[in-house]
């Protein structure tokens, strides 16, 4: 995969989803993965791997890691360790957030 200099969040955006994922994949390396996430209506994502950063482009609403729960808007970064489960709630219809997962891939 060659990795473009520079891509928005509308390029992202056009970018296929691969098979059984809810997001574009945007960079992919063993130690880093970069994605485009905008879900529609309803979060339905599942604990990962690796630890992840949600830097949110645009929209409001609310996230849920475990039993916490945090307004959420544009430029937050929201943190995940791997394992976690999390949501996104409540959320605009113009939501979407870049998804950063690094690291080794943690055994569950």
């Amino acid at each position: 995969m060659t990795i473009p200099t520079r891509i928005t969040p509308a390029d992202a955006a056009k970018l296929p989803f691969p098979p059984g994922r809810l997001s574009s994949l945007v960079i992919g390396k063993p130690e880093i993965e970069v994605r485009h996430y905008a879900p529609k209506v309803v979060d339905n994502q599942t604990p990962h791997d690796q630890d992840e950063l949600y830097f949110v482009i645009s929209g409001t609403g609310t996230f849920e890691r475990g039993a916490e729960k945090v307004s959420f808007a544009p430029g937050d970064v929201l943190f995940v360790a791997a394992h976690e489960p999390h949501r996104f709630s409540n959320f605009t219809d113009d939501f979407a957030t870049w998804v950063l997962f690094y690291g080794a891939k943690k055994l569950g």
